[in-house]
């Protein structure tokens, strides 16, 4: 059962949109009526893709190419979306990044350097924040919603690296601190996966998915469109502002 929401006359930008979460994200907003403006990297062709799939799906979609890591150009790409778009209501901030193909463990400092640091900081945590500055003047107007993708890692479990795992400790932090700097008109929460089955981990050894998999109560991955509908869930209900859910198949118990 997918779950649904009357979005109809909504505006919705999804950054990090052009596949796994961020994909999901905007398409589940586009089947619930929303105009959606999809942002990917300038170099990323799979963008222009994901808004043609929505519009081709009957939907009012657009991309929007920008890099959230970087000041100026993250301002300019909610701008654009935002004119675009006539406004925004939801602002869904997905894009992230792990920094690496694959897990780093905690105990390799060397792999933590400042560059690496540096890269997750400002994608992961100052990324959000740029956006929620930019995005903030419409949300006000519009009193809307901002819906930001968390991690477990950032509550306790192991992540792909130390790093990240601060990175996203930090947003769920700058989550609650958004809603009461936002507050009254803009709700503002997050959502915390589990292991996800995304691009990035669909390249994973299989023995490695199985163990994460093993420690979970649901005994499966999460699925992006998991993610999705909890997402869709916060922007449609009005009271719940500040918080974190945790969507990762009972993995934190």
């Amino acid at each position: 059962m997918t779950i649904t929401a009357d979005l109809a006359g909504k505006r919705a930008l999804v950054t990090g949109g052009a596949s796994g979460i961020g994909f999901a994200a905007a398409r589940l907003l586009a089947q619930c009526g929303a105009a959606v403006a999809v942002n990917h990297l300038a170099d990323d062709p799979r963008g222009d893709d994901a808004a043609g799939q929505l519009r081709a799906d009957g939907a009012t979609a657009l991309a929007v190419a920008g890099d959230v890591s970087d000041p100026g150009d993250a301002a300019r790409m909610v701008g654009e979306a935002v004119e675009a778009l006539g406004g925004l209501d939801i602002l869904i901030n997905n894009a992230g990044t792990p920094g690496a193909r694959e897990p780093i463990a905690f105990s390799d400092l060397d792999a933590m350097t400042e560059e690496f640091w540096s890269k997750l900081i400002s994608t992961n945590l100052i990324g959000p924040f740029r956006c929620v500055k930019a995005a903030a003047p419409a949300l006000k107007a519009s009193r809307g919603v901002v819906v930001s993708t968390a991690s477990i890692a950032g509550l306790g479990k192991a992540g792909s690296s130390l790093a990240y795992a601060a990175s996203k400790a930090g947003l769920v932090n700058l989550t609650r601190n958004l809603a009461q700097a936002l507050a009254p008109e803009v709700r503002v929460n997050a959502v915390a996966p589990g292991l996800t089955r995304t691009p990035w981990t669909d390249v994973w050894p299989q023995e490695r998915k199985d163990r994460s998999v093993a420690n979970t109560m649901l005994q499966r991955m999460v699925e992006p469109e998991d993610i999705a509908e909890t997402m869709l869930f916060l922007c449609a209900q009005g009271a719940i502002t500040g918080q974190t859910v945790v969507v990762d198949c009972g993995r934190l118990g």
